[in-house]
């Protein structure tokens, strides 16, 4: 929090409770740190370096604080490099590396960093804090800033929890939601609450002058000369097994969710190669026998040797979980299998403390069946003109509606931004999934996944409670 005026200054007493909201993120420790109008507090779930990785941490003056949600896997990197440069480590942590990668690169830190974060760092001699998300979106990160007051949480009840904030419905956002699943912009079901939006930074004074910017977006075109399809099965091969292998850091047990896919399927099996022992795999079914994946994830399983465990579901199950998981997410639930998950993850929290999971294999590979829609209607049409209604219902999920004019792909933006303008939705969209951005230039979907699966990691999920 940053409290604004002459005389004011931060209360330890509502820091500590709005900590103690989110204690079931953070059950092994808990940090503060105080100095005047500034208060920084924080929830550790132990990873890396269990022993000296408290939080906050501070640079060697104790100008440069830092409270951070996340992990960098590529943080001994980082440290050895900044080492050269004359910075000295007290930690073992990956937090205390992007302390030291902000004292050399100020704000462009975040351009140095490969992993999942949500951070916030004060600057005491520039009197500023700076607040940075990853590429991707993977860590939350809520605002509420006012003429008192900014504060800021990796949960929207956090916010609530400070005094006189009163939650208020946000109703011109629910047309949107009701309409996709989702808000795509940085507005939230609660007034005045904003999110960090994925690849964003932030920073603010203590006269409070607040600043956002985007420091990353996805490429819209990558520059490559074609090469034959064993080129990008070995190149994404090589990218995947890379982020399996990274994903794998940690002092604590780790797992995998096990559907029997083939996204947690491949994870699972580089898993077992990389660590050359059985791996823990954990799997939901339902008494439905009907819509159970189980014996998929048994077949795995037993092809990989991998100590198995198993969760089953009933209707009642699901139903009575509702409540806590609306909860826990702060917004209705839309997909059902966050349900599934929540079970899983229960089981999953008594033998091991980090799973990984199969993510963004769909997007890049062009495995939803809206793909192969695309495909059909780009070959009845030039290669640099898209079938306005496609692209928007494809970049919408399939949520949005059909239109049926035809235009260049430069004013496709344009005009997606003014229609909803016209109907009071927000005018920054989802961008479409990656696929259908990288189609119109004619390129081959071996080109396509190979110049986009740099962001592709294997999803890791903690397991704090």
């Amino acid at each position: 929090m940053v409290e604004f005026g002459q005389d004011a200054h931060a209360d330890s007493g509502v820091l500590r409770r709005m900590c103690d909201i989110m204690a079931h993120r953070g059950p092994d420790d808990d940090g503060f740190f105080i100095q005047g109008r500034i208060g920084l507090g924080m929830r550790r779930l132990s990873i890396v370096d269990l022993t000296t990785g408290h939080q906050p941490i501070s640079n060697e003056d104790g100008s440069v604080w830092i409270v951070f949600n996340g992990e960098i896997y590529n943080h001994r990197s980082l440290r050895e490099r900044l080492i050269t440069l004359g910075h000295r480590y007290r930690t073992q942590s990956d937090t205390e590396t992007i302390v030291h990668l902000y004292e050399e690169y100020g704000k462009d830190c975040v351009l140095h960093l490969r992993g999942m974060f949500a951070f916030a760092i004060w600057d005491a001699k520039r009197r500023s804090l700076f607040i940075a998300r990853d590429r991707l979106g993977i860590k939350p990160l809520y605002y509420r800033l006012t003429a008192r007051t900014f504060i800021f949480g990796s949960e929207i009840k956090v916010l609530l929890a400070y005094p006189g904030v009163r939650p208020e419905f946000n109703r011109a956002a629910l047309p949107e939601f009701l309409s996709f699943g989702y808000l795509s912009g940085d507005e939230t079901f609660y007034a005045g609450v904003q999110k960090l939006m994925p690849g964003h930074r932030l920073e603010i004074d203590e006269q409070g002058n607040l600043r956002v910017e985007e420091y990353w977006d996805l490429p819209q075109a990558v520059a490559d000369k074609p090469h034959d399809e064993r080129y990008y099965v070995e190149s994404y091969r090589e990218l995947l097994e890379g982020a399996v292998n990274s994903h794998l850091m940690s002092d604590v047990p780790l797992g995998v969710f096990l559907s029997g896919g083939l996204d947690s399927s491949a994870v699972a099996a580089l898993m077992t190669k990389l660590r050359r022992e059985p791996v823990e795999t954990f799997s939901v079914g339902y008494t439905e026998q009907t819509y159970s994946e189980l014996p998929y994830a048994r077949t795995v399983a037993q092809h990989l040797n991998s100590i198995h465990h198993e969760v089953f579901m009933s209707r009642q199950d699901f139903f009575g979980a509702l409540p806590k998981l609306i909860w826990h997410e702060d917004e209705p639930i839309v997909w059902p299998s966050s349900v599934s998950l929540f079970f899983v993850a229960q089981l999953a929290r008594d033998r091991v403390k980090v799973v990984l999971t199969g993510e963004g294999s769909d997007e890049t590979l062009a495995g939803y069946s809206r793909y192969a829609f695309t495909l059909k209607n780009f070959a009845s049409t030039p290669r640099h003109v898209v079938r306005f209604r496609t692209l928007f219902s494809l970049s919408m999920e399939n949520h949005g509606t059909l239109f049926t004019s035809t235009i260049s792909f430069p004013r496709l933006t344009r005009k997606i931004k003014a229609t909803f303008s016209r109907m009071n939705f927000t005018a920054r969209l989802r961008p479409a999934p990656p696929i259908t951005m990288y189609w119109h230039t004619g390129r081959s979907p071996l080109e396509i996944f190979c110049s986009v699966c740099s962001t592709l990691t294997s999803r890791r999920t903690w397991l704090s409670s």
